[in-house]
């Protein structure tokens, strides 16, 4: 998966919600974190993304936020800005002062707040793990083939009914971690929050990939 299918994985995940029907203690938990994210018009997340690689000894981490209404968003970290209106995706690279257009994918590995928030309980089986104090741990495990990880580990409060980390374990030995360090609900966001407007970026080049 590329950098920013995991940022929009990382954004969409931590509304997560329910899955395959293996397990009933853990779909009881996801089913009730469901409900509380559909509640919400509006959710704004600062996080911490780490990725490691013992193997490669590749040890990233930085900080990030993300902006939600319905399916749109805007993601922004690593020097760049993902903003989607539901319909079209800009990404913004700040270094380079380029904006990239694509058409929001339709395929089965984009990631939308829709699909996570209604299709995914087809594609995971769920496992329940352990509680610790006020967190749950649950393990998610996809049953179609050739997906690039093994499973995904997420770690929910049991008072808020949130997520408040999750960690994708990658085929190749990579492990990406995402911890909440905010989680804000129901601001008012103004639509225009999700598309790119080119006149605040001035000279930026357009690479229009429709």
């Amino acid at each position: 998966m590329t950098k920013n299918i995991f940022l929009i994985a990382a954004f969409v995940a931590l509304a997560i919600v329910s899955f395959a029907q293996n397990d009933k203690k853990a779909s009881a938990i996801l089913d009730e974190v469901s409900v509380k994210t559909k509640s919400f018009k509006t959710i704004k997340i600062d996080f911490t993304y780490a990725m490691d690689n013992e193997k490669d000894k590749i040890h990233d981490k930085f900080k990030g936020s993300l902006l939600s209404k319905g399916d749109k968003y805007k993601l922004t970290a690593a020097g760049q800005d993902v903003i989607s209106d539901g319909k079209t995706v800009w990404t913004y690279l700040k270094d380079a002062n380029e904006v990239q257009i694509n058409n929001q994918g339709g395929d089965d590995d984009s990631f939308t707040p829709t699909k996570l928030l209604s299709g995914y309980n087809k594609d995971f089986k769920s496992k329940f793990i352990e509680e610790k104090g006020n967190d749950q741990v649950i393990e998610l495990y996809p049953l179609k083939k050739g997906k690039t990880f093994t499973k995904v580990r997420l770690t929910i409060d049991k008072a808020k009914k949130q997520i408040n980390k999750f960690m994708i374990y990658d085929r190749n030995g990579s492990t990406f971690s995402y911890i909440v360090d905010k989680f804000v609900s129901d601001q008012p966001l103004a639509d225009n929050v999700f598309s790119f407007n080119k006149t605040e970026h001035p000279g930026v080049e357009v690479n229009d990939m429709r």
